[in-house]
């Protein structure tokens, strides 16, 4: 995991969901809410490279909704067995629909930014 403390210095992935063309504003809210906070986002396209690297390290954080449940299914394990903390923008526990990955260090930070935009 990153050492990353603030969500000002952190690096976070994400990714948008098939239905973008319809619910665009939905997720661009979020994003602008968290470049507002973040030093940077990126967008690979692939949620497992995101959680896999996340868990690595390359990455502080990570957020993204409606996904399907083998999307997220083993990067959630990487992440947990490196100790990062897995949660729904809520709090709640992770779904394949809602997910907030991060080093833990940041957790509530990022997952309170991605939570209020929603």
């Amino acid at each position: 995991m990153s050492p990353t403390v603030a969500l000002d210095r952190a690096l976070v992935v994400t990714g948008f969901p098939y239905d973008r063309h319809t619910n665009a504003r939905t997720y661009t809210d979020v994003v602008a809410a968290v470049l507002e906070r973040v030093e940077g986002v990126r967008r690979l396209g692939s949620a497992a490279l995101d959680l896999a690297w996340v868990a690595a390290g390359r990455f502080d954080g990570y957020w993204e909704f409606k996904l399907a449940p083998w999307d997220i299914a083993a990067g959630m394990l990487l992440v947990t067995e490196a100790g990062g903390t897995v949660s729904s923008s809520d709090g709640g526990p992770a779904t394949h629909h809602d997910i907030v990955a991060t080093n833990g260090l940041i957790h509530e930070e990022l997952r309170g930014v991605v939570e209020a935009a929603r």
